[in-house]
């Protein structure tokens, strides 16, 4: 029995969910005002090591995929032993969250059954290019930026205040860049299964352009929201520490428009690689300029 379970432990792909740490110190760089830190560690055992590896394992848990996901090239089978372990990290990280705060817990368990109707098949938002769009760049973006600092103790004034609020639209408008060019490798599986997806109705030069487009507006709104802080200082931050990412993304987009076959599952985990890294190294910095 140990073993059917350690077999499908893969699936949860919990390396994969440090991909989204960017957010979690996004929201923590933008609060101004007192915050615990033995929280913010809580918050952050409870979204990248329970609630996202739950997310994980059940949409592969419905997805069954025989090719390359984010995070594993070739993924093991399913089995139901994967379904168990998700309503064990479920019930973990709802439990986890209730001990840092009820109305952390709350967001937690609201951000779980959503990424549940993403993939179940009674309702697959997956099947909606539009919907599910916007429901993943919203919950994973804006709404945890918000729940990471519920977690963390902010008070209303902090989570309500007008540049806070700017700057979860901007992780959202971040989010909206990235996520269709998670999907631009799986385009033959999507279409398979009936899932069809932002970036396979966008085609592949259309899910490049869309994610250009969407990280530029992102970029501006931050700028933007830094003038208004008056803190040009972080906004220099951001754009010296992302300027690996444009360069990548730069190649990348080159190299597709001239072989699609580029767009694969190797330049999709690099770039998500790269970017997660000089995106946290970037809002990380600025908490310890604070």
């Amino acid at each position: 029995m140990f073993t059917a379970y350690k077999k499908a432990l893969p699936l949860l792909r919990i390396p994969f969910s440090v991909y989204l740490m960017p957010i979690f110190w996004f929201g923590l760089s933008a609060l101004r005002g007192p915050w615990s830190g033995w929280r913010a560690l809580g918050v952050f055992v409870v979204l990248h090591l329970l609630a996202y590896p739950a997310s994980n394992g059940y949409n592969s848990y419905y997805d069954r995929d025989e090719g390359s996901i984010g995070g594993l090239k070739a993924p093991p089978a399913v089995t139901p032993e994967l379904l168990h372990l998700v309503w064990l990290f479920d019930g973990l990280a709802v439990a986890g969250a209730a001990l840092l705060s009820l109305p952390f817990a709350g967001l937690v368990a609201v951000y779980l059954l959503v990424s549940k109707a993403y993939s179940y098949e009674g309702i697959r938002l997956k099947k909606y290019p539009l919907l599910s769009t916007l429901v993943v760049v919203i919950f994973q973006g804006a709404f945890t930026f918000l729940m990471t600092q519920v977690g963390v103790g902010a008070l209303l004034p902090q989570l309500t205040e007008k540049t806070n609020l700017l700057l979860a639209l901007v992780s959202t408008l971040f989010l909206c860049g990235s996520y269709p060019l998670t999907q631009v490798y799986q385009h033959a599986e999507d279409a398979q299964r009936g899932d069809h997806t932002l970036s396979l109705r966008l085609g592949i030069r259309g899910t490049f352009g869309f994610a250009a487009g969407a990280l530029l507006a992102g970029a501006a709104a931050l700028a933007l929201a830094y003038w208004q802080r008056q803190e040009t200082r972080a906004l220099l931050i951001f754009l010296v520490a992302t300027g690996p990412v444009v360069a990548l993304f730069s190649r990348w987009a080159w190299l597709v428009w001239h072989d699609e076959g580029a767009a694969d599952f190797e330049h999709t985990m690099r770039m998500n690689q790269v970017s997660s890294l000089c995106l946290s190294t970037a809002f990380i910095t600025m908490l310890l300029w604070h």
